[in-house]
């Protein structure tokens, strides 16, 4: 059985909080808002919470899961190294709509999927995220939707598509405008853009002085 806690009332918003770190320290799933989608969740390090996670998306391994954080400082724990490039987006774009692929640190006991080494960070610009985020540490976190459907852009939409698959969902009013993260490879010689989304081309390349590719 699932409950929906209406994040626009304090009470409800306080006790869905806690509702939601205790479901993400006990392996279970949440749903949040985020300013781009909404997401479903859970303890990044926790490999078996995020199998779930996959199972209830219905999709695999060879899709990984990104990681949301609380802060900035958080990333310096799970990356081998955050370059000059990495740290002048995130300077510039969080907390919102930038996702940064980096090598993750090795010594890091988790199972994200097929990452080949490597993961996708991002800050997101919702207090409501913000919040449970600073509480549980990183999360890993995918949008709220079954594989090949529309991503969700409310709690009930969510709701909707993953049912009791996820125990608590937390609603925080429609997302932005339904558009994804802009997502930025790091982990190469040059900067690609795997995908374009609420932050421009050429907003990255103005931070970045420099002409970056978008991958075809």
């Amino acid at each position: 059985m699932s409950t929906v806690y209406d994040c626009s009332e304090p009470s409800n918003r306080a006790a869905g909080l806690a509702a939601a770190a205790g479901a993400v320290r006990s392996g279970r799933l949440v749903v949040l808002p985020t300013d781009t989608v909404y997401g479903i969740g859970c303890d990044a390090f926790d490999a078996e919470a995020v199998r779930s996670l996959l199972e209830a998306k219905g999709r695999g391994p060879d899709m990984p899961v990104p990681v949301l954080v609380g802060s900035w400082t958080t990333i310096d724990g799970l990356v081998l190294s955050v370059p000059r490039q990495a740290r002048a987006l995130i300077e510039a774009f969080w907390p919102g709509g930038l996702s940064i692929v980096l090598p993750h640190a090795p010594s890091l006991a988790w199972d994200l999927g097929q990452t080949r080494g490597t993961v996708m960070l991002r800050m997101p610009l919702h207090p409501v995220a913000l919040e449970l985020l600073r509480d549980v540490g990183p999360m890993a976190v995918s949008s709220a939707n079954k594989t090949g459907h529309a991503p969700a852009s409310s709690a009930q939409e969510a709701r909707d598509q993953l049912g009791d698959a996820v125990p608590v969902y937390l609603d925080g009013g429609l997302s932005g405008e339904n558009i994804a993260s802009t997502i930025v490879d790091l982990t190469g010689a040059d900067a690609l853009i795997l995908r374009e989304g609420a932050v421009s081309r050429e907003e990255v390349n103005e931070v970045l002085g420099i002409e970056v590719d978008v991958a075809r």
